[in-house]
């Protein structure tokens, strides 16, 4: 089985400046990613995408593939994640090997353990592959959720029960949380997608694992648990 690691970098954020190469620790954010799939067995290559040169220089300099520019009509802020990856995918097996599936890497999500990664590239085989995505157990239950209309609250699930049950008597529900996705190359450039109906979860309990650095504030919170922890 040969999976390629895929890792977006684009060089325009807007919320954090500059966050794929900000010092996280002791080392630029997208080295976190990078470090924690590099040598992985089943791993063919990890190749960054991105439009930005000094992204490219750093990703280089932590041992991944960069062999071309994102175009930059695939790094705006509206651009879809899964037009970069069927782009990337399209380029690499035209330029070097044909592969069995594509792991997709957010570096936004540094903490990932090598275990884990290895457990969800361990479900892909095992279920012939089908797709994977990182599931954690929701933050929020849905059956306590809300819309909000004309200064009142509705339920966003209709349920008698739901705001009467305790907590830990409702069902478990799960969010994907943008840590790890894995699909074939065929079923990508066919369906447009990483999820179907055969999504297999990667359940990741930990929420250092589970992390998404959106804001100064995630990224406030990832420096507390390098801290804490000592990663």
């Amino acid at each position: 089985m040969k999976i390629l690691a895929l890792i977006p970098a684009r060089g325009g954020s807007k919320r954090i400046p500059g966050k794929n190469i900000r010092y996280l620790g002791d080392k630029p954010l997208i080295n976190w990613t990078i470090d924690s799939v590099k040598n992985l067995p089943n791993i063919a290559n990890v190749l960054v995408s991105t439009d930005n040169e000094e992204i490219s220089a750093i990703a280089k300099k932590a041992g991944a593939c960069v062999p071309w520019t994102r175009p930059k009509e695939l790094a705006t802020d509206t651009s879809k994640a899964i037009d970069v990856v069927i782009y990337e995918i399209n380029k690499y097996e035209e330029a070097f090997e044909k592969v069995d599936g594509v792991l997709f890497l957010q570096p936004t999500s540094p903490f990932r353990k090598k275990e884990t990664l290895k457990k969800g590239l361990s479900l892909y085989k095992k279920n012939n592959f089908q797709p994977v995505i990182g599931v954690s157990p929701a933050k929020t239950h849905p059956l306590w959720c809300f819309t909000v209309s004309d200064n009142s609250m509705k339920p966003f699930i209709d349920s008698k029960t739901g705001l009467s049950t305790r907590s830990q008597d409702l069902p478990s529900v799960y969010s994907v949380n943008g840590s790890f996705y894995l699909n074939h190359p065929e079923d990508l450039r066919s369906n447009r997608t990483f999820f179907s109906s055969k999504t297999i979860p990667l359940i990741m309990p930990s929420q250092t694992e589970s992390i998404d650095i959106d804001t100064e504030w995630d990224w406030w919170i990832a420096e507390q648990i390098i801290k804490d922890s000592k990663l």
